[in-house]
């Protein structure tokens, strides 16, 4: 699952230059001696690094099924902070004293993508983001969910999760110190968003331990455990959550709602923080990868609303509806054969989808993932605040599956007509396909198999909801519509992100865009908004990505002609996991160089 620790030692020698190459420059063989010594330097320092990552970020560690780390969080103080930005700066140092030029290709790539993700990094804290460690859609509040990704199988993993429970006040006055930072620093989040995190908080103040979602672990214990660890377990973890945890939370409670709320700005976009605008420039090019400005991705999104309504008209006229664009828009929303009446029906109809789609996957794709899937529905104490679905990877080992989870809260304001598109993206041929098959490449370091850029994993999930038709889906005008509207939800994006963290829109003024040229219900459409504002610049990977791989299968296409084949173009855009998209196009090009006589 992880490589092996190598000698820290032998990377300080690697650093300052001094593991001696023997072999005299010129000779053939000499070269072959410098390639391999050349990659064995590259090869200690990667390892070495995933292994630090998986020390300094311990609930990583969990999320990918390592139990070495269970028994702590991660430290957030500012010391800690500093220290790893400045271990950073060391490794790009070494990185910078390995001579990638004698490198095989393959090598090549793991030292582009492996400085590109370091230098993002310690560029990324000079803008101190980090002092914005909470927003309405993550953070500490939602620490108690690190129980879902752990297996509890023997009494040492229930011992290690008392241990994070021991810890966690410590955790919580660190993330608190971060965001007293952060407000003095006028480094805080629109406050109208902000006001959900209360009732976010005050799930996890209760007066019996038990029913706290940190005692979840132990109301189901394995047959390995026996009774007398049993209920020693349930009352050590009913101490420290009564002791550490609930009065953790009063701590952030009383400072959030009497001074970080009051703090928080009056409007939504980072533009308002110190070096706002700048800090958001570098967000767009972290997040889709490219150079594109703010201004050109804005444009990039106007042209792109501007080509699926066209589309989205097409189908209004099969519809045979009579009344305008709004007008369907309207009817699409309230009529309520779009809708399911409770959530057993709509988990039900997810489920269905999913089945429907499996067995198709071979007439597009040569390699299907080994590891399976399920579709589960959003923990009730999350869904009134999140989006519509999201997918969570298989843990490491390949012991936990995927999973495609779904939002059931208030099942009268999530259509039909959006499922096909929403199962093709989050689930198969989109996420749990490419996360999964990424996850089995053989010779890859784990930095790439477990890792990887959204502007091809979300890039990836858009196009694969275009492949619905391919798949037998999108049989009736509503369908196609939803897929359409999902599509222009991802071109909207590109405008209200840069609208308001650039450009100096308002939340209202991007509710409004949103509404006026998508179906989606209000109720998502302010999800979305608000999940725009917590995570700047994210969504714009989706569309930007997208727009990269349907540009490469064009090219394709056309290039190949008669011989083109659609299992092997997806073989070759997955064939080495989520790179940058300058990368993505190197490698189908390289691909299409060797097609052609």
């Amino acid at each position: 699952m992880v490589t092996s620790v190598r000698s820290y030692w032998l990377l300080a020698l690697l650093g300052l230059g001094c593991l001696p190459i023997v072999a005299l420059a010129g000779d053939p063989d000499s070269r072959q001696v410098d390639r391999l010594e050349t990659t064995r330097q590259l090869n200690l320092l990667i390892d070495a690094e995933w292994e630090w990552r998986l020390r300094e970020q311990p609930t990583f560690a969990s999320y990918l099924g390592d139990r070495r780390h269970n028994d702590r969080w991660p430290d957030v103080s500012i010391k800690a902070i500093n220290r790893r930005h400045a271990h950073r700066r060391v490794v790009l140092k070494q990185l910078a004293a390995i001579d990638r030029k004698v490198l095989a290709p393959g090598d090549r790539l793991n030292y582009d993508l492996f400085r590109r993700e370091f230098a993002v990094s310690v560029e990324s804290h000079a803008y101190r983001w980090f002092l914005v460690p909470l927003t309405a859609r993550d953070g500490i509040q939602d620490a108690s969910s690190t129980a879902d990704v752990v297996r509890f199988e023997q009494v040492e993993d229930f011992r290690q999760w008392l241990e994070r429970l021991r810890g966690f006040g410590q955790y919580m006055d660190q993330t608190i110190t971060l965001m007293k930072v952060g407000l003095k620093e006028r480094r805080v989040h629109d406050r109208e968003v902000m006001v959900r995190v209360p009732a976010q908080i005050a799930r996890q103040i209760v007066e019996d331990p038990r029913k706290s979602l940190f005692f979840k672990p132990f109301r189901n214990f394995p047959e390995t455990v026996s009774l007398a660890d049993r209920k020693s377990l349930e009352a050590r973890a009913s101490k420290a959550i009564s002791e550490v945890v609930v009065p953790a939370y009063r701590r952030l409670q009383k400072f959030f709602n009497d001074s970080y709320l009051p703090g928080c700005f009056a409007r939504a976009g980072v533009w308002q923080i110190p070096r706002g605008k700048e800090f958001y420039a570098f967000r767009c090019r972290r997040f889709t990868t490219t150079d594109l400005t703010p201004s050109q991705i804005h444009d990039i999104g106007k042209r792109e609303v501007k080509r699926i309504r066209r589309e989205m008209e097409k189908v209004i006229r099969q519809t045979k509806f009579d009344g305008s664009f709004r007008e369907f828009l309207e009817f699409m929303r309230t009529d309520q054969r779009f809708y399911y009446k409770n959530a057993g029906d709509l988990l039900a109809a997810y489920r269905e989808v999913t089945k429907r789609i499996d067995p198709h996957l071979v007439r597009l794709f040569r390699r299907l993932p080994r590891i399976p899937y399920g579709v589960e529905p959003i923990p009730m104490h999350l869904a009134p605040d999140t989006t519509t679905a999201y997918y969570r990877p298989p843990s490491a080992d390949g012991l936990r599956a995927g999973t495609y989870f779904v939002n059931l809260y208030r099942p009268e304001v999530r259509p039909k007509y959006e499922i096909e598109a929403l199962s093709l993206h989050e689930a198969v041929p989109g996420h749990h396909l490419q996360i999964s098959l990424a996850m089995e490449l053989e010779n890859v370091p784990p930095f790439r198999r477990f890792g990887g850029y959204t502007a091809f994993i979300e890039g990836w999930g858009l196009y694969s909801e275009s492949l619905g038709e391919e798949l037998g889906l999108y049989k009736d005008p509503y369908s196609k519509f939803g897929q359409l509207t999902y599509e222009m939800w991802r071109a909207v994006r590109l405008v209200v992100d840069t609208g308001m963290h650039h450009d100096g829109w308002t939340r209202k003024q991007s509710i409004a865009f949103f509404a006026e040229n998508t179906a989606k219900t209000l109720f998502d459409i302010e999800n979305e908004i608000d999940r725009y504002i917590a995570w700047p610049g994210q969504a714009l990977a989706y569309k930007i990505g997208e727009l990269k791989i349907r540009e490469l299968r064009r090219l394709s296409e056309r290039t190949l002609g008669d011989k083109f084949d659609v299992r092997e173009f997806h073989e070759v855009v997955l064939s080495r996991g989520a790179v940058t998209l300058e990368l993505l196009e190197e490698q189908v090009r390289e691909w299409l160089g060797g097609q052609q006589p």
